[in-house]
């Protein structure tokens, strides 16, 4: 969330084709209003996400084994390819550790992480690292635009990454010159640099700072 600026349903919706480790870009399905868009996949995550596909594989594989497998598509996809939901390219990146009956199906399938599990593990995580501030799943989304606004990266690019349909959305988080188009690095990678990212936003929406997003990195 704070290295690609995706909402937590995007990244709890997230299948494996859409990481592209090549490219290091992230394809964002059917994101809020039903829009597609392609955002950054940060160098730093890349290693924890190969494993994490791994993982994903070899649990696809015991589903299989045991007679599921089958992941839910949308009607038009499942038509189209019918044979798709059982690939391992359209499993879910982050499942649920259970396999569950549709309740409009009846198939019985591996759903995605259910997104309270996602709140309750981000809180813990926050609290373990030290971080004595509101730090909802959103902030991390919000932190990830304005620490790219004040990098000085132009509002337009930033509104793409975020998928606003309407640049005055993407204005709110704060206001910055345009300084030109410029190849964009994710702000998770530039934890790893020894630049000091200040905090900017008051009230509830108050910013992680960079030292404790490293500590907050450390606990997960």
């Amino acid at each position: 969330m704070y290295g690609s600026g995706l909402r937590s349903a995007e990244l709890l919706s997230l299948r494996i084709k859409d990481v592209d480790f090549g490219s290091k870009n992230i394809f964002v399905r059917g994101g809020k209003g039903n829009k597609d868009r392609t955002t950054l996949l940060p160098q730093g995550v890349i290693p924890g996400l190969e494993r994490q596909v791994q993982c994903v594989s070899l649990l696809h594989q015991q589903d299989l084994l045991a007679g599921y497998g089958l992941v839910y598509l949308p009607d038009a996809l499942d038509r189209k390819y019918p044979n798709a939901a059982k690939q391992l390219a359209w499993q879910y990146l982050f499942p649920s550790t259970t396999i569950s009956k549709c309740p409009r199906s009846g198939i019985y399938r591996r759903h995605h992480m259910h997104s309270s599990t996602l709140t309750r593990q981000v809180s813990t995580a926050v609290g373990k690292a030290g971080i004595n501030k509101p730090a909802r799943c959103h902030a991390f989304r919000h932190s990830f635009a304005t620490h790219l606004l004040e990098a000085g990266y132009d509002l337009r690019t930033i509104q793409e990454l975020l998928g606003h349909s309407d640049i005055s959305t993407t204005e709110i988080y704060t206001h910055v010159v345009n300084r030109g188009d410029k190849g964009v690095l994710s702000p998770f990678d530039r934890l790893r640099s020894n630049h000091k990212v200040e905090e900017t936003c008051p009230g509830y929406l108050a910013e992680i700072t960079e030292l404790q997003m490293q500590r907050f990195q450390a606990v997960l």
